[in-house]
């Protein structure tokens, strides 16, 4: 190699730059520094473990809303929807109960719709079990209140009340089955009570007595919900 190839070479040498990687690792070595590290989920640093798994468990909350009885989801609506009644009112509770019941019909007419024979026995039971819970509730809290205050959660009680009945007939109906709450009619029983009174109280057009009549005398063979009914229907219904 001449002279001059050799000032060649060493010129050429001067271009060649060394690898990044390499650079940090010798620079961490002479300056006593930790090299540097790619981290590929940042969101499993402890600082952020939390936000994470919170953002995970809002994720699966909201997803397991639409979740039916038998879906591995199911208990999770059913842990969020008892955590909500944690911040209801005593006041407001018995209406919220119906209104669970109701959501555990239209789950079951669901089920139902879809022909899911597997999850039609869960769906039947949730069902059940949240409207016994939620009449013997209704009874307690009229007890509970005074002639005045009855009344008023009578008739704040008596839509809902009728609509899960009137629902749960015709869910029944399409499974072509019986309701086994047929003969208690407890919360009915109390609600009608109050709602006649009231109405024997109050000045009635010719219209409402006849209604009323027809209602006494369902409530007088037993028929709690149809006396219900038709209070809810007719013209004894103040928003009739």
């Amino acid at each position: 190699m001449t002279e001059a190839e050799l000032i060649k070479k060493i010129k050429e040498l001067k271009t060649i730059k060394p690898r990044k990687d390499w650079v940090l690792l010798t620079k961490s070595q002479i300056l006593g520094e930790e090299t540097p590290k790619f981290e590929l989920f940042p969101f499993f640093k402890p600082a952020y473990a939390g936000l994470f798994f919170l953002l995970l468990l809002v994720g699966l909350i909201e997803l397991s809303q639409g979740a039916l009885p038998g879906d591995p989801l199911y208990s999770l609506k059913r842990i969020t929807e008892k955590a909500q009644a944690v911040f209801v009112s005593q006041e407001e509770r018995p209406n919220l109960n119906l209104e669970l019941a109701n959501k555990r019909l239209e789950e079951l007419n669901k089920v139902a719709e879809a022909n899911q024979v597997k999850r039609l026995a869960p769906a039947l039971n949730e069902f059940e079990t949240t409207k016994i819970t939620a009449k013997k509730e209704v009874v307690n809290f009229i007890k509970n209140k005074s002639e005045k205050e009855a009344i008023k959660v009578a008739k704040d009680i008596a839509p809902k009340l009728n609509e899960v009945n009137e629902k749960e007939k015709k869910v029944y109906a399409t499974l072509n089955i019986e309701s086994t709450e047929e003969s208690n009619q407890t919360a009915e029983k109390a609600v009608v009570e109050i709602l006649i009174k009231d109405a024997k109280n109050s000045t009635l057009t010719e219209e409402q007595k006849a209604d009323l009549v027809k209602v006494e005398e369902y409530y007088k063979s037993g028929d709690y919900q149809e006396a219900l009914n038709l209070f809810m229907t007719g013209s004894l219904n103040p928003s009739y």
